[in-house]
């Protein structure tokens, strides 16, 4: 199905079994919308400079920003810099770095307050790593080191085993490391998306609100695991992961849905 139960249609339906455009829409007023990056708003892509954001995203994004009085933030393994790269001119409130880094608004200062950058020597370790096989890249992004393995599928297993050894040589080392969609990831401990969404949900215009969480990936399942305490609702993008309320096939149907949002908003003559 292109999009969760009765989207297309924005008939009403139980926020507990689907993400109905309608009545989402009809609640802006009290809702956080929290969106994972890649995989979630945007394609995949061969590299991560190479994702593209499509026409009309951006307006979308403000105007739910405007509608929900702030209270959307973009929440990713992306620093802060990479995102504003990705959709500049346009800079959002955002999560950045699983939850290194935070900003509260779009004219807030960015806030990093839970790890240094990786130790040199580690980060020259694991990027020796990508030397085992053309079509590896390396992305350093401050605060976690990523090994992209799409364009080289086959050297998954040899990547996995390699920062396995590092990680035995170093036991004491804060790391931890994320699978994902043909990249493993090595972050420090101690934080994660999840704790990102918890502070950032401290703080006004997000406190107190409804979050609504998109994601696609194993490091949104974090996210996806605290959303019933917040009294918050999840969906996942691709497939349907444990814990959430319903799924999105592709990108393309989270975008449409976003629009859905405001246009039944429109409707209800707001």
């Amino acid at each position: 199905m292109p999009l969760p139960k009765d989207v297309a249609s924005a008939a009403k339906a139980s926020p507990a079994e689907a993400p109905a455009a309608g009545e989402l829409g009809r609640d802006l007023d009290q809702s956080a919308i929290l969106l994972d990056i890649d995989g979630t708003l945007l394609d995949l892509a061969p590299t991560p400079r190479e994702v593209w954001v499509p026409p009309g995203l951006a307006k979308t994004l403000n105007r739910l920003l405007e509608r929900t009085s702030g209270a959307l933030a973009l929440v990713s393994g992306r620093s802060l810099n990479d995102i504003d790269l990705i959709f500049a001119p346009e800079q959002f409130p955002a999560v950045g770095g699983h939850g290194a880094e935070m900003r509260i608004s779009q004219d807030s200062e960015a806030v990093a307050t839970h790890a240094p950058p990786m130790d040199r020597e580690l980060k020259r370790r694991l990027a020796a790593i990508a030397k085992l096989s053309p079509g590896i890249l390396l992305e350093d992004k401050g605060y976690s080191l990523a090994l992209h393995y799409r364009l080289a599928p086959h050297a998954e297993k040899a990547i996995y085993e390699a920062v396995s050894l590092i990680r035995a040589d170093l036991p004491n080392a804060p790391i931890e490391v994320l699978p994902g969609k043909c990249v493993c990831e090595i972050k420090h401990s101690g934080f994660t998306k999840a704790t990102g969404v918890l502070e950032l949900m401290a703080h006004e215009p997000f406190k107190g609100r409804r979050p609504i969480f998109i994601g696609d990936d194993v490091t949104d399942e974090a996210v996806f695991g605290i959303m019933p305490d917040l009294g918050g609702l999840a969906f996942s993008v691709g497939r349907r992961a444990t814990g959430v309320a319903d799924h999105f096939d592709e990108p393309r149907d989270v975008r449409e849905w976003l629009a859905h949002l405001l246009d039944d908003e429109a409707a209800a003559g707001r």
